[in-house]
């Protein structure tokens, strides 16, 4: 019989160690031959990234050797970091940042690269003895630049391919080596506002010929070229409002795949990223996201659609090669788990799991997907994650705790999955409310700009909104709202506490407070970013100051804690420092908990237990319940 108990004070048999302890994120796979290859990050292991490889008989063995660290800091947020060719891994070491080589059984190599030059987007070119890549040169003053390089595989020498442009993503080589193709784009644009699709022969002396723009521009990013077996290039173009598959000929002309409503690409804030495989056949294997669902089909040379019954709700990277396919997904009951396909005989091979579900599945909080009412008659979505275990049951005359989670964008997406984050909130008796905000991707074009010029405004609202419905609606308490974010998550947390009083408390998890120090301090890849999200720096200082928290600290009167990694180059430790200190003169209840060693993102294994087992004490203090760690 379920004991009687306040919400936020259920005792769960979801612990902080659980989100890490034998859990591994999976990310990256690749084939070669036979051989199934990916990277697992471990937080146990201080955050390492390791190189994993099942072999053609079954047998699963790291590839890394201890003490090395498979992870590129490219645009600081990293991306794809090695690649595999012939039974051989090219890959970048994360402490120098430098190239190596191994083959399987062999300690690694390096190659001789040059230090201050990062590199990401591997690939080889076997008839030219080189690697060409994604180079970000750090060697001298200012701002990086960025550029495809040549990298020698004798020397390590490395030999600039194509610069003069402020970014370059996803080199491909076409099937008979004569011809590369990449995306570009500039400031001030991000990759999902303009990324131009380019295509260039490759002369005798593997430099570049002439360089023709095929695609893209302002108001239709490209995503992903990939090249077909018979040399025609495919790849995501926004021509429709919508990321769309689309085959082009040399001359740029376009014949849509599959016209629909939903979104084959993602913002390409690592490089990398994949959500779709040309089959040799002719036919491809695409993943496209509806509604914040995701799904997987095959496409046939004629256009004819078939869905595959996959059992995941959400794909993340899809990779493959000949027939075979492999991709990581995840479900409400499922973690994130690595799958092979095999597309002669349709079979699905599981690889890897993420971890395993420690706790019976009776504890998990299923998912709702919602949409609401927010302000200016638009509509908002998110994920509702009620408050559940099955070992207990509150008063009758009590609503529960609402935590608004908002994600780490501002273009970035949540989706209904298994997130053990969550639950150990939702089997403490605290709903979750997993918010969607206008510039979210996955709902196309039109609602990802509805942030434009609105940082700080439409993501505030929608958060207010989503709260407020559920509340509304009896699935929330109304006074015990609370709200958390990490990054620009963190900037919603921190203007939804001083623009409005709808929260309870908040939690700032590495987020920005000053707009304009952003501006002035961040990494090259996201300089420009707030010129669209809020107006050009310094012309428009006037509006910054008037989003920034920090100038309105003086109107935040609710609780708020902070977490902050100390080497973070993406909002620097100041941000949360100042704003701590601005609430702590005023006499505001507020924590800071800093994190040495710990960049954008908590990765060791002891700080995540920390953050979140400081953050559920935290809201116990204020809203007057004892938790049970």
């Amino acid at each position: 019989m379920a004991q009687i108990a306040p919400y936020g004070s259920w005792r769960s048999p979801i612990s902080a160690a659980m989100l890490v302890t034998k859990q591994v994120s999976l990310g990256w796979p690749q084939i070669d031959g036979a051989d199934l290859y990916w990277i697992e990050g471990r937080p146990q292991e201080g955050g390492r990234n390791v190189i994993a490889r099942r072999a053609a008989d079954g047998a699963v063995a790291d590839v890394t050797p201890s003490g090395m660290n498979v992870r590129t800091l490219v645009h600081e947020y990293g991306g794809l970091s090695y690649v595999v060719d012939q039974g051989e891994i090219f890959f970048v070491e994360f402490s120098d940042q430098c190239l190596y080589r191994q083959r399987v059984g062999e300690a690694p190599v390096p190659l001789g690269t040059p230090a201050g030059l990062r590199f990401a987007e591997l690939i080889v070119d076997r008839p030219r003895n080189r690697l060409i890549a994604i180079g970000e040169d750090h060697r001298n003053p200012g701002e990086p630049q960025n550029y495809l390089v040549s990298i020698d595989l004798a020397t390590g020498a490395t030999t600039p391919l194509l610069t003069g442009r402020d970014f370059v993503a996803a080199p491909r080589l076409s099937p008979d080596g004569a011809w590369l193709a990449w995306l570009a784009w500039d400031h001030p644009n991000m990759p999902w506002d303009a990324a131009e699709l380019w295509v260039a022969p490759i002369l005798a002396d593997g430099r570049l010929g002439e360089a023709r723009q095929l695609a893209g521009g302002p108001g239709d990013s490209c995503f992903q070229p990939e090249w077909t077996a018979d040399g025609h290039l495919l790849v995501v173009a926004e021509r429709t409002g919508w990321w769309n598959l689309y085959r082009l000929d040399h001359t740029g002309a376009a014949i849509p795949i599959y016209p629909t409503e939903a979104e084959f690409g993602q913002p390409l804030w690592q490089p990398g990223m994949r959500t779709y495989v040309p089959l040799p056949d002719g036919r491809i294997v695409a993943a496209f996201c509806r509604q914040s669902r995701w799904h997987m089909i095959v496409i046939g040379p004629n256009g004819q659609i078939e869905p595959l019954d996959v059992p995941v709700t959400v794909i993340a990277i899809v990779n493959g090669a000949d027939n075979r396919v492999v991709f990581v997904g995840s479900s409400p009951t499922m973690p994130a788990t690595l799958f092979l396909l095999d597309l002669s005989d349709r079979s699905l091979t599981l690889i890897r799991r993420s971890g395993d579900i420690p706790v019976d599945p009776a504890y998990l909080s299923l998912p709702e997907v919602i949409s609401f009412p927010s302000a200016g008659g638009r509509t908002a979505y998110g994920i509702f994650y009620p408050p559940h275990n099955p070992d207990f049951t509150a008063p009758d005359d009590e609503r529960p705790p609402l935590l608004v989670m908002i994600h780490g964008g501002p273009t970035a997406a949540t989706f209904p999955t298994l997130r053990l984050s969550i639950q150990y909130w939702t089997s403490r008796g605290i709903g979750v409310l997993d918010v969607n905000y206008g510039g979210s991707t996955g709902f196309g074009r039109a609602y990802r700009e509805l942030l434009d010029g609105a940082w700080g405004i439409v993501d505030v609202e929608d958060c207010v909104a989503g709260a407020r419905f559920l509340a509304a609606n009896g699935k929330a308490d109304s006074d015990r709202l609370l709200i958390t974010g990490g990054s620009a998550g963190g900037f919603t947390v921190l203007a939804a506490l001083a623009f409005h009083n709808t929260f309870r408390a908040g939690a700032s998890h590495f987020g920005v407070a000053d707009l304009a120090a952003l501006a002035r301090d961040t990494h090259k890849f996201e300089s420009r970013y707030l010129d669209r999200l809020i107006g050009p720096y310094p012309e428009r200082n006037d509006l910054y100051q008037a989003r920034s928290p920090l100038y309105h600290a003086h109107q935040i009167n609710a609780p708020v804690i902070f977490f902050q990694g100390l080497e973070d180059k993406v909002v620097p430790p100041a941000q949360s420092e100042t704003m701590y200190e601005a609430l702590r003169a005023r006499g505001i209840r507020t924590e800071y908990v800093p994190f040495a060693g710990e960049q954008h993102g908590f990765r060791k294994a002891e700080n995540i237990i920390t953050a979140i087992e400081r953050e559920l004490a935290f809201y116990g203090e204020v809203l007057g319940f004892t938790p049970a760690l």
